[in-house]
């Protein structure tokens, strides 16, 4: 192991030690790099490194604190490498999506509050109106999609599963779905199995709630595996 992964090694254990806590300052680099016996630019790599892993931040002109180190922070590049493994790769992250989202919606089923129970309406609403739209707006529709999603995740009471659930499917995935539905059979299928959810919600079914949530998310499996197969007309980005 080179000299800068230990360093970063050295800094995560002091993290995971208490040594240095969320939102904590660290100390200045010539006192840091004397204490982890490292030179100072060994400790500026090492630095950088944690900063693109969002576990350190800097502040201009203020210096280098521990990030909050909460789930959904750290997790979050997980949506790039969903959106870069096109292809069976893809597929692997829906499957892994497909095991956890539907226990997350039951999990939302008894939690989630009213307001966000309309809020969801609402934004099946807009979805459907644009879907009857002689123009389709795909765009509008995965950021549609993507809220819809997101909302119900948020109540599961686990942030560390939503932060999973979040990053699963990214949005060049949620693109791809929904721009190769080009047969409205299927995109009226997919705002049903929306409405289905949001039904079982509103009743605080949790068992229903997670059959319409695993339905839903094994059709979208399948339109992926079905655009994948289409070779380079289906694969669109």
């Amino acid at each position: 192991m080179g000299v800068v992964e230990t360093a970063i090694d050295t800094i995560k254990q002091m993290i995971i030690g208490g040594e240095l806590r969320p939102g904590q300052k660290l100390p200045v680099e010539k006192d840091l790099a004397e204490q982890l016996g490292i030179s100072r630019n060994t400790l500026r790599e090492a630095v950088r490194a944690l900063i693109a892993m969002r576990v350190l931040q800097t502040r201009q002109g203020d210096g280098t604190y521990v990030t909050s180190l909460s789930p959904g922070l750290l997790l979050d590049g997980m949506s790039f490498v969903a959106d870069v493994h096109q292809g069976g790769g893809a597929g692997e992250f829906m499957h892994v999506r497909r095991i956890l989202e539907p226990e997350g919606t039951a999990l939302a089923a008894p939690r989630i509050t009213d307001a966000d129970l309309g809020r969801l309406g609402d934004l099946l609403d807009e979805a459907e109106r644009l879907a009857s739209e002689g123009v389709v707006d795909h765009g509008k529709l995965v950021a549609l999609d993507q809220d819809f999603h997101s909302l119900i995740i948020f109540h599961c009471g686990n942030p560390v599963l939503a932060a999973v659930i979040e990053n699963l499917s990214g949005r060049t995935v949620r693109a791809r779905i929904w721009r190769g539905m080009t047969d409205p059979q299927a995109l009226r299928r997919t705002l049903r199995e929306h409405r289905a959810i949001h039904q079982a919600l509103l009743a605080r079914d949790a068992e229903r709630a997670r059959l319409h949530a695993a339905t839903h998310i094994l059709g979208v499996e399948d339109g992926l595996a079905a655009l994948r197969l289409a070779g380079p007309e289906g694969d669109i980005r």
